[in-house]
């Protein structure tokens, strides 16, 4: 389900969605719509949809939650890139099973359940990140057109989310004062993110710099007059 409410600023229209909702802050996701600068006249404001639920959809996570009812592997593909990664879990030190979380095309989600998720998913997915490319090195051997998103509590989707909202509070500040940021350094799909949530954004527009694989975003102001 998604409501939208309206404030002075972002965090009191999120108060406002608290207070009607009766919902815990961690309980739903905000996403800005619309915000308007304050003028001579009139108070500034910004507009959030608040996504909560059991239907919650958010519009800008690109993989799939974790069903109850996951599918499980079809084909010996599946059930040896499953292996794979509970061989690898395991001779990494720690417990964990993997199961199939979704298919779409020649993509499919693995959801990787342990008690140390936390050490598994490290620190902003770096582990998560060097499982899943180590696995897709070897489905790649198996299968060349395969692609395997691996997740674990869902991090992934919460992560995305959060480049998101981060990237719409840079954007209105730096429209508001007309200066320019950079971001933390990112892999080449959050980077997507950040381009694909901000094309719209009126009053700023995005570039990459760096080198390598982790580059800095930098939202700069523009005038659309």
């Amino acid at each position: 389900m998604q409501s939208e409410f309206e404030g002075r600023t972002e965090q009191e229209a999120i108060d406002k969605a608290i207070e009607a909702l009766n919902l815990e802050r961690d309980q739903f996701d905000v996403e800005i719509v619309e915000t308007s600068k304050k003028g001579l006249f009139k108070k500034g404001s910004v507009k959030i949809r608040v996504y909560y639920g059991s239907d919650d959809n958010d519009e800008f996570v690109e993989e799939e939650s974790v069903s109850d009812d996951a599918p499980l592997a079809e084909n010996d593909v599946e059930r040896k890139v499953i292996e794979f990664i509970e061989t690898l879990i395991r001779k990494m030190g720690y417990e964990g099973s993997a199961s199939i979380s979704y298919r779409r095309d020649s993509k499919i989600g693995i959801s990787i359940d342990s008690p140390d998720s936390s050490i598994i998913i490290g620190r902003k997915g770096k582990n998560l990140d060097a499982i899943q490319l180590v696995t897709n090195v070897f489905a790649g051997n198996l299968d060349p057109d395969i692609k395997v998103v691996i997740d674990s509590e869902n991090y992934r989707m919460r992560h995305e989310e959060q480049i998101i909202r981060s990237a719409y509070r840079v954007a209105e500040s730096v429209r508001r004062t007309g200066r320019s940021k950079l971001l933390d350094p990112m892999n080449p799909f959050e980077r997507r993110l950040v381009h694909t949530a901000l094309n719209d954004f009126a009053g700023v527009e995005t570039k990459s710099e760096g080198e390598g694989l982790y580059k800095q975003v930098r939202i700069i102001p523009r005038n659309d007059q």
